[in-house]
């Protein structure tokens, strides 16, 4: 049997897009050529290599085998194509990079700004994802490099300090119930309406272990995705909210809101810089690497 990089390209894009239309779109092929490429690929094994559902398909267990090899050949192919590129043009590409929601609004848009400054011919796609799914891509090679928790299962994974943070409680600030206060346990912060996060947000997750752990429950009165206005919502009163301190800091700036510093032990979060294999990296995407790792966020105290 014989695919050639088009096909494999096409199958990679139709499995990430779970859909042959959307795959074909993304790899420029009209939906009968992507049709006819991809039947021609079955035939050629021998064996179905996509599931056909009604909301779309999904790799069959051949399917996932040649998955993971197309992924490992375009990377190569990727990775030569850059470094002859280099002999001409200098460092040129593109690096696929994810991050968590607190490093991505907190603490990735400094040094990757600076990057490609320095860095005119390369290019940086960023995509929000929670800790566990960017471990997952960096091992099945669908992203460059990723930024995680340092909580999450890294699995085979070559990780770097990247930057730390610590949580703490957003209150009103004219709430009489936090007078003279500095600090506050998160069993006592529980006894209070919460403003949460979004559904299968990590950091959500996080809060509602520790609840469980000391056998209580997250009174959520509203979920929100952003940070900025998670504090405005507490600023209205509406509930109280524990967030990074690097985004409390920036609100309370513009908000009447006020930090507690939360006792608990766990309220300090590290997070760190992830690749698979450094040593397989294109040029640019190891020199972007050695630059998060190299710009490390000062520690938070404890």
């Amino acid at each position: 049997m014989r695919f050639d990089m088009a096909d494999l390209r096409l199958f990679v894009a139709v499995v990430e897009a779970g859909s042959i239309t959307h795959g074909a779109t993304h790899a420029n092929l009209s939906l009968g050529s992507a049709s006819g490429r991809i039947k021609q690929m079955e035939e050629a094994v021998g064996v179905p290599l996509l599931a056909r559902q009604r909301l779309g398909v999904t790799p069959t267990e051949a399917g996932h085998t040649l998955l993971r090899h197309a992924r490992t050949m375009l990377s190569s192919m990727q990775r030569m194509t850059d470094d002859l590129g280099e002999f001409a043009h200098g460092l040129k590409g593109t690096v696929r990079l994810l991050a968590n929601t607190n490093a991505l609004t907190e603490f990735v848009p400094v040094p990757v700004s600076h990057f490609l400054a320095d860095h005119p011919n390369v290019n940086i796609e960023v995509e929000e994802r929670l800790s566990h799914e960017i471990v997952e891509a960096l091992i099945e090679g669908v992203a460059d490099i990723g930024i995680v928790a340092a909580s999450a299962d890294i699995g085979p994974l070559q990780t770097y300090n990247f930057a730390t943070d610590r949580l703490c409680a957003v209150v009103p600030a004219g709430d009489t119930h936090f007078d003279g206060l500095r600090e506050i346990g998160f069993a006592e912060l529980l006894d209070h309406d919460f403003i949460g996060y979004g559904a299968g947000a990590a950091i959500q997750d996080y809060l509602e272990g520790h609840a469980r752990a000391l056998h209580k429950r997250i009174r959520q009165r509203i979920q929100l995705r952003s940070f900025d206005a998670i504090c405005r919502l507490v600023e209205n009163g509406v509930g109280v909210a524990v967030v990074p301190e690097s985004a409390a800091r920036r609100c309370r700036k513009t908000m009447a809101v006020r930090m507690l510093r939360l006792r608990d032990k766990w309220a300090l979060r590290e997070m760190r810089v992830c690749v698979r294999d450094r040593e397989t990296l294109p040029a640019y995407a190891l020199q972007l690497l050695d630059h998060l790792a190299a710009n490390t966020a000062p520690r938070a105290k404890r």
